[in-house]
């Protein structure tokens, strides 16, 4: 009995874990999205920021052109410092580094070949290689400057699990 017991609270617990998680930040809650987003890495993302998004070797040092190889997006790189709104124009328009002895983007550009909900749904795939703090944090930030109109899912509900994105 006290083992039918115990079975029973874990596994209520770890059913709870996802709707808690999207209440504060995480991305469990959208499981589909996550799913559609870690493709889009896998495709487009993975061939410089690493098939776990750990980044390119030694990415805190510049190259001999100036530039800084791709950073990690997982917990040990700085994406998570920034809000939504700020990821998906990274995302869509690319990024020059300002101190890169060359003219070319450091990130390309990839609105073009990506649609809005794409670019959300990978932003939001990275968000699951985030500590729970970490997290937190970008929710904080992505307050004040949540993804655009044109990326909020069409199901009346944010990014944010359930909650709609502030305007």
């Amino acid at each position: 009995m006290r083992s039918l017991l115990l079975g029973t609270a874990i596994v209520l617990v770890g059913a709870a874990l996802p709707v808690h998680a999207g209440k504060h930040g995480g991305a469990a809650s959208r499981p589909e999205r996550t799913r559609a987003g870690h493709l889009v890495f896998e495709k487009n993302c993975a061939s410089c920021h690493g098939a776990r998004g750990e980044g390119a070797p030694d990415w805190q040092h510049r190259d001999a052109k100036g530039e800084l190889p791709p950073p990690p997006l997982d917990a040990h790189g700085h994406a998570w410092k920034h809000a939504d709104g700020m990821l998906y124009r990274l995302v869509r328009d690319g990024w020059r580094d300002p101190f890169n002895k060359t003219e070319r983007l450091t990130m390309p550009a990839f609105g073009q070949a990506l649609p809005p909900r794409q670019i959300q749904a990978v932003i939001e795939y990275l968000k699951t290689l985030w500590t729970p703090g970490q997290r937190r944090f970008q929710l904080g930030e992505s307050r004040r400057e949540p993804f655009p109109s044109d990326a909020r899912s069409s199901d009346g509900q944010g990014p944010n699990g359930g909650t709609p994105s502030p305007r």
